[in-house]
């Protein structure tokens, strides 16, 4: 194998570790994200019509088989996948504690206003405190 395919290999991985250490995704995330997945589906069929191009491709990186150049994309690929549904899933999880926190505060803020308007109604005077 050449060393530069390694070092592109190297770049492709050290690319993820940034992606995990950055920040949220936004939209455009989103958007570079879905043109990354057409790229790859157009890729794989492009791959599968015409088997004999990987080999070729792969020959012309330095890599000895097509097989291999698959599998080193492929684990590159999957590491991005894997960190980007971490990412994903964190965000989803501290929503949730927000919603679920909020949700509180608001059945406290109404169990509240509920016992204010039965003491105003039975003529009782508001407890100290509110």
């Amino acid at each position: 194998m050449t060393l530069w395919i390694q070092i592109l290999l190297v770049l492709g991985l050290i690319l993820t570790a940034v992606y995990l250490v950055r920040s949220t995704p936004s939209a455009s995330h989103q958007a570079i994200r879905r043109i990354l997945v057409i790229l790859a589906v157009l890729v794989g069929v492009v791959a599968v019509i015409w088997p004999g191009l990987l080999s070729g491709i792969a020959h012309a990186l330095g890599v000895g088989r097509g097989a291999d150049l698959l599998l080193y994309g492929l684990v590159v690929v999957f590491l991005v996948e894997s960190v980007s549904n971490y990412k994903r899933s964190v965000t989803a999880s501290r929503t949730t504690s927000a919603l679920a926190r909020e949700l509180a505060l608001t059945e406290a803020r109404l169990e509240e206003a509920i016992a204010d308007v039965a003491a105003l109604k039975s003529g009782a005077p508001k407890p100290k405190g509110k």
